[in-house]
């Protein structure tokens, strides 16, 4: 029963896991960003190549 309650009562690693934690959150939203928003960024990036091409020719 001791081993519970000082497993309880002690903090170590709480930060540690707290900022893994947030960084896995930041992770899934920029995933999330970037799967819903590649199409978009591709299109305008195949523009830029299109409007590039024909400046140099």
């Amino acid at each position: 029963m001791e081993l519970i309650s000082r497993f309880v009562r002690e903090e170590e690693g709480q930060g540690l896991v707290e900022y893994a934690l947030i960084i896995g959150l930041i992770a899934i939203v920029a995933i999330v960003a970037l799967t819903l928003s590649g199409g978009s960024v591709s299109k305008m990036f195949n523009s830029i190549g299109t409007t590039l091409s024909s400046a140099a020719s």
